[in-house]
């Protein structure tokens, strides 16, 4: 390992992803631990009690972790865009017996304040960050409280941004990677670079240590991305079928369902970009969303909460990365250690 886990013992270099929206799990976190390797908790979505909870429960286990926070950097929508999107999701919602939100679009910045001042009253080893960059502030204050702070970024540009704002290292993420996309512009494309090329280019502009993410589907792109300059890799996709993770039935199933041939990425489910399965919502609804988040995550929240319920994975935000296929039913500890074996 480099030198940003190392003082705490890591000596596997394939670290567990934080995925919110329940993938994972403390009991993931942990499993990751135990296999010499380290995960972060995903504090976005949660209220600051529930995350409040799940550190409480990751430190009495003993372990070593990271949280990751969302950091406020809003794409606000247009009312009418909005309400035409809404519209022509209530058929659907009807069908599931759900409740659109209603009113005007929820524009909430996730309780950031709140979950600040959470790490910084019990500071974690590592606060990661995506969507945006915390100001020099909050950087200066948390790392003063002992924590070491890691940005996700989606190209060079947004490294050097990172760097200037103070961080100790960078999660590099690849268009490959399942799940949002953590760039700074939203209404852009993210060029679609293959994660040692990108890791390299981050590494031409920066001097901070980098962690690789996106599309890694087994060990020799684990060997790949560290050849490239990485010191150590982060997979999310590959354990959302693990024991310990805290993916839904339906959404596991869809992983090795072999109707779902495809990733695509949308923002129809978000108002982010974010990469899924293809699936009916994508092909239905991915022409029709506006950009526009949180706006448009509270609004479909009632469609996928039911759809992952009742097993409607054609309706569910399947997230997933390019290299789904190799996501297996096993342990954790399993997983992880089959992908560092080409070290």
């Amino acid at each position: 390992m480099g030198t940003l886990f190392a003082p705490f013992g890591v000596d596997v270099p394939v670290l567990a992803a934080p995925m919110a929206g329940g993938p994972t799990s403390p009991e993931l976190v942990s499993a990751a631990a135990g296999a010499g390797s380290f995960g972060f908790l995903a504090g976005g979505y949660k209220s600051p009690e529930e995350l409040a909870a799940q550190l409480r429960t990751a430190r009495g286990s003993g372990i070593v972790f990271g949280v990751n926070l969302f950091a406020p950097n809003p794409t606000p929508v247009a009312l009418q865009a909005y309400r035409q999107y809404a519209a022509a999701l209530q058929p659907v919602a009807e069908r599931l017996e759900v409740t659109l939100p209603a009113g005007e679009p929820i524009e909430d910045d996730d309780h950031w304040h709140d979950k600040i001042g959470l790490l910084l009253d019990e500071p974690p080893p590592v606060a990661s960050f995506t969507f945006g960059i915390p100001d020099r502030d909050v950087v200066a204050r948390l790392r003063r409280a002992g924590v070491i702070v890691v940005q996700t970024v989606t190209s060079p540009t947004e490294a050097l941004a990172a760097v200037e704002a103070g961080v100790d290292g960078l999660i590099v993420q690849a268009a490959a990677a399942g799940g949002h996309s953590a760039t700074l512009d939203p209404a852009r494309p993210v060029p679609d670079v293959a994660l040692p090329g990108l890791v390299t280019a981050v590494r031409g502009v920066t001097g901070v240590p980098i962690v690789a993410a996106g599309g890694i589907a087994g060990p020799g792109q684990v060997a790949e991305a560290i050849r490239a300059g990485a010191e150590a890799v982060m997979v999310g996709t590959l354990l959302l079928r693990a024991d310990e993770a805290g993916t839904s039935a339906t959404h596991r199933a869809a992983l090795a369902d072999p109707r779902f041939t495809t990733t695509v990425v949308t923002h129809a489910f978000t108002g982010r970009p974010a990469r899924a399965l293809r699936n009916d919502f994508t092909d239905r609804f991915g022409p029709l969303a506006p950009h526009g988040y949180p706006a448009l995550h509270h609004l479909t929240s009632p469609i996928r909460k039911a759809a992952a319920q009742t097993g409607q994975a054609e309706l569910l935000h399947l997230w997933a990365g390019t290299g789904f296929r190799a996501a297996r039913t096993e342990s954790a500890v399993a997983a992880i250690e089959r992908l560092a074996s080409g070290l």
